[in-house]
Parts: structure tokens; C-alpha cells; sequence
């Protein structure tokens, strides 16, 4: 295993959801790469603050008068139990203005750089698209069902998912079909077909999105993978590996072509 894959596995060895056979391949790595460990830790620390993050709620009225009530008079604090009138606003709530304010600044700024620090939906998305790739090949799990003939991998979804996959040999123009399996991606089961172009793996992930979220990318690269997505009415559609640019969208081109 390679920086590469590790990192792409990073996540998922975290919350314990990959195989023993590749969680011993990412310990072993461990042991050996520095620059790794560190990344994993990073992860690990951005997980515990993000954790640690409090929400703000305004504080109601009477408990801004009993704090007001107890600020020192004198060099002394009151007690809470001794009763003390509610000092007109200008001499009572001002320190308590302050203070709050003070803390909603610091709860805002450190709010803003939680969410500035988490991946936009594209990003995100796309990271799983990735992830998925390169663990269905670490894993030893390209296929459920290992076929050639369109005819026998596309019926294999029925039931298995909520939609009926384009299913295609293009063995002719070298993008031979392989078979298909079930996956799960950004929440819910998808279906994988899968072929191969030369010695190159491909994965397209195909699941209904009714929402037609904006800010996915149609052409990217990530961690060395080309990634295509793109919409047909509700179905999303992304093809990855790390065949060449040019022989992916190739691939997307014969896949539009597709009643």
C-alpha cells in the first residue's frame, strides 16, 4: 500500500469500517511512514475539535438580571441568595453587554473556522467517490456479480436499489464490462458497474438525485484519480479511475449515447 491509497482510506480506517485484510496493510505502512502517521493524527485532531465545538444560545432575561444583580458593589460579590433590586439598565447592563458580546465574538469566530475548515458538498462527494474506488480495490471486491453480458448484470439490481442502471459492453471500443456490485455512497446504496480499459479498473457510480444539487464538479482529479460526473434528469452519474483523462471522457461520451 502507497501514500496514496492509504489516504484515500484514511476516513474509513478511523471509524473502523474497513477490512481486516486492508487494515492490516494501512498498520503496516503505518509503521513506516512518518508523513502518514501525521496525516492520520491531523484527522484525528480535527475530529476531537470539531467534537469539542459549543453551540451558543442567548441568555434569557432572568438570567441576565440575576447575574446583573450579583456584580461587585464595592469589591464584593453578593450572594445568590440575597435579593437585590434590578439597577436600571445603563448601570447594569453594560459590563453584562460586554461580556456577552465578548463570548459571542469568540463563539462565532471559532464557529466560522469550523465550518470554513469542513469540505463543501462537492468536495465531499467527490472524496467518497474516491474513497469507494480505491477501497473496492484494496478490498478485493470489484464485483458481486462477475459478467460480460449486460443482460445478466444489469437485472442483478432489481430490488437491490431504488433505479435501473444503464448497463453497456463496450468491449469494442475497449472499455470491456466487467460486472457490477452494491455500494454505498453520500448516504444511501448505489450501484457500481464496472469496467476495464486495458489493465485500468473504472467505477460508475450511477443513484437517483432528484435534488440536482449544484456545485459538483463534472471534470476533477484527486489523489490521482480522474473523476467524471455528470446529471440525466434525476441520475447522477460518476465515472473514476486512473485510466487517462482523454480515455474516461471517452467513456462518459459512449455512456451519454445510451438510450
Amino acid at each position: 500500500m502507497d501514500c496514496k491509497e492509504l489516504r484515500a482510506l484514511a476516513d474509513a480506517y478511523l471509524d473502523g469500517e474497513v477490512t481486516p485484510a486492508a487494515r492490516a496493510e494501512i498498520e503496516a505502512h503505518l509503521k513506516d511512514c512518518a508523513g502518514c502517521r501525521a496525516e492520520l493524527a491531523a484527522r484525528q485532531d480535527f475530529s476531537r475539535r470539531l467534537k469539542a465545538g459549543a453551540s451558543y444560545y442567548e441568555a434569557p432575561e432572568g438570567l441576565i438580571r440575576a447575574l446583573a444583580a450579583r456584580l461587585p458593589e464595592g469589591g464584593k460579590v453578593l450572594p445568590l441568595a440575597t435579593p437585590a433590586p434590578f439597577r436600571s439598565r445603563p448601570a447594569a447592563w453594560r459590563p453584562i453587554a460586554l461580556a456577552a458580546s465578548f463570548l459571542l465574538a469568540i463563539l462565532v469566530s471559532g464557529g466560522t473556522g469550523y465550518m470554513a475548515s469542513l469540505p463543501a458538498e462537492g468536495e465531499r462527494i467527490t472524496q467518497q467517490v474516491v474513497d469507494d474506488h480505491v477501497r473496492s480495490l484494496l478490498a478485493g471486491h470489484l464485483t458481486d456479480v462477475l459478467s460480460t453480458d449486460q443482460h445478466t448484470v444489469k437485472p442483478w439490481f432489481n430490488g437491490r436499489i431504488d433505479t435501473a442502471p444503464p448497463v453497456h459492453d463496450f468491449a469494442a471500443e475497449g472499455f470491456a464490462l466487467v460486472g457490477g456490485r452494491l455500494d454505498y455512497l453520500d448516504h444511501r446504496p448505489v450501484a457500481a458497474i464496472v469496467y476495464r480499459h486495458g489493465k485500468h479498473p473504472i467505477n460508475l457510480f450511477v443513484w437517483s438525485d432528484p435534488s440536482q444539487r449544484e456545485g459538483l464538479p463534472s471534470v476533477t482529479q484527486r489523489q490521482g484519480y480522474n473523476i467524471r460526473h455528470w446529471m440525466d434528469g434525476d441520475m447522477s452519474f460518476w465515472l473514476v479511475s486512473d485510466v487517462e483523462a482523454d480515455a474516461l471522457a471517452e467513456l462518459e461520451g459512449l455512456l451519454r449515447k445510451l438510450p
